[in-house]
């Protein structure tokens, strides 16, 4: 369904350009943990467990679909600007995503800023999935079926791992899902991208809230330097896992992941993309039966069945 003139106007009138994140992050936080509770959790199957790490441990979840036996395990990343979100309030994104693919589901609880600045976020999930390769053969599961997806920060941070486990060597992910996904160091007017200027005011996510929750993130301009921050700066690209880049038409950040899909073709990396047209960002945390929730889905499972693309 197209966005019409009276939809334009509402979605205008919740995009608060105005607000300062800085200052009321903890505030949001505590709105999204109760809007996006998760009160259907009990009728699901779920583990929380906790992944040690240099002294300390990263909370995850399992999500294990309902029929006894999964076809493989994707690595969940939260969005939220690397601010707000968790596993509680992507759970139901979770339980739903399980089933539509099939697959068990490890939802990282990586540490949030600002409280823990880059790169506390992309360290945790690293470490949370060298965890799930060395213990996928108790899982009954192939390291080949193991997929990094997130959506918005959380396709940052899938991008970012894809990264850095190339540049170390310890483990190799086959493929990776970057559903809307922040992989640029700049979204002020200086944006090389148009849709941070045409999407960048009226629709829900506005281009000052992003610059806020980057400004929460890092610890100075330094940090915007690294590819583990901007994936999309990286100038080297190769030997990256085959890619599904799905970004949505009213999004700041629409440019900037199709600019990345094109960036690894160009390293010679596979990678697949679809514009969900009429889609805002974060469409995936919708119901499961609105449209663009589907077609989604219907681009992973088809893009998880490939047979050795090329």
């Amino acid at each position: 369904m197209a966005i019409n003139k009276a939809m334009r106007a509402a979605l205008k009138a919740l995009s608060y350009p105005d607000i300062d994140v800085k200052k009321n992050y903890k505030l949001e936080r505590q709105f999204i943990n109760i809007t996006k509770k998760n009160y259907l959790k009990p009728f699901y199957h779920t583990w929380d467990r906790k992944v040690e790490c240099d002294g300390r441990e990263i909370p995850v979840r399992i999500f294990k679909p309902k029929k006894n036996e999964a076809d493989g395990v994707f690595v969940f990343f939260h969005g939220g600007g690397w601010v707000t979100g968790n596993i509680d309030s992507y759970d139901k994104v979770c339980t739903h995503m399980c089933e539509a693919v099939g697959k068990i589901v490890v939802s990282v609880d990586y540490r949030l800023a600002p409280e823990h600045k880059f790169p506390a976020a992309p360290n945790d999930c690293y470490a949370a999935t060298k965890a799930v390769f060395e213990e996928s053969e108790k899982m009954g599961i192939s390291c080949d079926k193991i997929t990094l997806i997130g959506d918005s920060a959380g396709g940052n941070l899938a991008a970012a791992v894809s990264l850095m486990a190339r540049d170390r060597g310890e483990f190799k992910i086959e493929r990776q899902i970057l559903l809307y996904p922040a992989v640029y160091n700049c979204h002020d007017e200086k944006s090389p991208f148009e849709s941070v200027r045409t999407n960048g005011t009226d629709f829900l996510l506005t281009s000052k809230r992003i610059c806020d929750y980057m400004d929460l993130y890092t610890n100075d301009f330094r940090d915007r330097k690294s590819p583990y921050f901007a994936p999309l700066i990286a100038e080297d690209l190769s030997n990256q896992p085959k890619t599904l880049i799905i970004t949505a038409e009213y999004d700041p950040l629409r440019d900037e992941g199709e600019a990345y899909g094109e960036k690894l073709r160009e390293a010679g990396n596979y990678v697949e993309m679809h514009r969900m047209l009429d889609a805002l960002h974060g469409f995936i945390s919708l119901p499961p039966h609105f449209v663009h929730v589907k077609k989604a889905y219907a681009y992973i499972n088809e893009f998880l069945n490939e047979e050795n693309p090329e």
